[in-house]
């Protein structure tokens, strides 16, 4: 476009608008679909809509991530080694902080706003096509994740890429995302969570999360318990894969908290690596970061060849992984983190006591009614110096009132501040960081949801776009032209949060 040509700087104008506006409609419609986090078990509706499509997820060969935490880290650090080899990558990830396009990310970045909707355009046909023949069979139409996993497997296809992480939305065996044959399987730690769709017991789960294994696969593991451990070991014998556990074949061998990270020296699939910086806080990045090179070097040689330092050093330097032990503002040093389970808010607290030195902690704790909230508090009880409950723009949020009665139980009365309001609850936070003086914080935690609205809150919008910021009383848009907490209410209230 000629610089200083206003018909021409008008007409772009005008297109973005509308591209903004249909792509309002089309997350509409999508958002009217059943929720993420209300399930319905199958692999049929999707596989049909991809051989309809002539299976476009095919086309491109996948890394498939699962696990009960840690899963969205691990693919983000597996991508950006994968990119700097120089492959073009696909990603997939769930659920998203500000924006739906966020989950599909090419080439490291979310997807354009007209690439989604003319991936979309092509998948709509066959997904009504579907839902008039489930339907008619007494069934459900397709849900607001299988609409998204098809699009993304249209999109990967269309750009094309070289390769694809995809993580999965919850469980294994029957999520969306397991269309794939993945010649490589990563899988985090597993732990108790949304028992309600994937069993009561860790076995039960690990049962469910062992279904992304595939014959003849090569499978990276966090450390497991024996009997999870028992479990996938099973599966990889079931189908004939090659299953390798961290804390055995894989594990670090030495790490110090640096600067803006931590030096980490690992032995992964391929071999020993040392003295790397890992620009992510906390050990359990460093364990993830160990199952990602290895799964990167299980997809690009079989597991035989070691990555070189010239790739990592840069790839795991730069690597980020927002609302996830992310500082977005100092003075006072605001954290988010998206802990929204026990054992996220395990990782979370040895963290902090690891990577962090605060006179004075504050938390921000906003949790979602099905959660854990009793044994969340529990465990960062002994990191937070005073916790100031408060709820989200998410329907399903814990009220104020119920979040502190519990959380008086944990820290007692004189250590609770209970304000409804999540941007008066930042505020008070912040007052109460300050008695630390310069060495007060505040940690941002309890769900994906409380994480993505402090962010907000602060000024950071999503990934590729300029930070915007969260107006008190009048809230500004996030990546399009409706209202912030029209859209967190839509979007987050139908967000999963595995």
């Amino acid at each position: 476009m000629p610089s200083g040509d206003p018909q021409a700087a008008q007409k772009a104008a005008a297109q973005q608008l509308e591209i903004r506006k249909q792509m309002r409609l089309v997350e509409e419609a999508i958002l009217a679909r059943t929720p993420e986090h209300d399930l319905q078990p199958s692999l049929d509706r999707i596989q049909a809509v991809m051989d309809l499509l002539g299976e476009p997820q095919r086309t491109f060969p996948a890394i498939h991530v699962t696990g009960t935490n840690g899963k969205t880290s691990t693919a983000r650090i597996i991508e950006a080694v994968l990119r700097e080899m120089g492959l073009k990558t696909g990603r997939f990830t769930s659920p998203h902080l500000h924006d739906i396009r966020e989950r599909i990310s090419i080439g490291g970045e979310p997807i354009s706003r007209e690439d989604f909707l003319d991936a979309y355009a092509d998948v709509l046909p066959f997904v009504e096509a579907v839902d008039t023949k489930s339907v008619a069979e007494g069934g459900p139409r397709m849900t607001y994740f299988e609409v998204v996993v098809a699009v993304a497997y249209a999109a990967f296809a269309a750009a094309p890429v070289d390769v694809a992480v995809v993580e999965v939305g919850m469980g294994g065996a029957w999520d969306a995302t397991n269309v794939i044959d993945a010649p490589v399987a990563v899988i985090t730690p597993v732990d108790l969570d949304h028992q309600h769709f994937l069993g009561d017991s860790v076995l039960d789960i690990a049962g469910e999360k062992s279904g992304i294994i595939k014959a003849d696969a090569i499978v990276v593991s966090a450390e497991q318990e024996e009997d999870v451990a028992e479990v996938l070991r099973e599966r990889a014998e079931e189908v004939g894969a090659r299953i390798v556990f961290s804390g055995r074949e894989l594990g670090i061998t030495a790490r110090d908290v640096a600067v803006g990270g931590q030096q980490i020296s690992f032995t992964s699939l391929a071999g020993e690596h040392e003295d790397l910086l890992l620009g992510l806080h906390g050990e359990h990045q460093a364990h993830n970061t160990v199952l990602a090179v290895s799964a990167v070097e299980a997809f690009v040689g079989g597991g035989e060849q070691r990555l070189s330092q010239d790739v990592l050093r840069p790839a795991l330097e730069q690597v980020t992984s927002p609302g996830r032990l992310e500082i977005v503002r100092r003075s006072p040093t605001v954290i988010v983190d998206a802990a929204h389970n026990p054992h996220g808010a395990r990782a979370l607290a040895a963290a902090l006591a690891d990577s962090f030195t605060f006179t004075r902690l504050v938390g921000v704790v906003g949790i979602l009614a099905d959660k854990e909230a009793t044994e969340i508090l529990e465990i960062l009880e002994p990191v937070l110096d005073h916790v100031v409950v408060t709820r989200t723009t998410s329907p399903r949020a814990m009220s104020p009132r119920a979040l502190g009665a519990a959380a008086e139980e944990v820290f007692g009365e004189h250590r609770v501040t209970v304000v409804p309001e999540l941007p008066d609850a930042l505020d008070r936070a912040a007052e109460l960081a300050d008695d630390g003086g310069v060495g007060g914080g505040v940690l941002a935690t309890g769900s994906v949801i409380t994480a993505a609205e402090v962010r907000l809150l602060l000024g950071h919008g999503g990934e590729g776009e300029p930070a915007r910021t969260l107006d008190r009383g009048a809230p500004a848009p996030v990546q399009d032209d409706g209202d912030a907490a029209d859209i967190l209410d839509d979007v987050f209230g139908d967000a999963d949060e595995d």
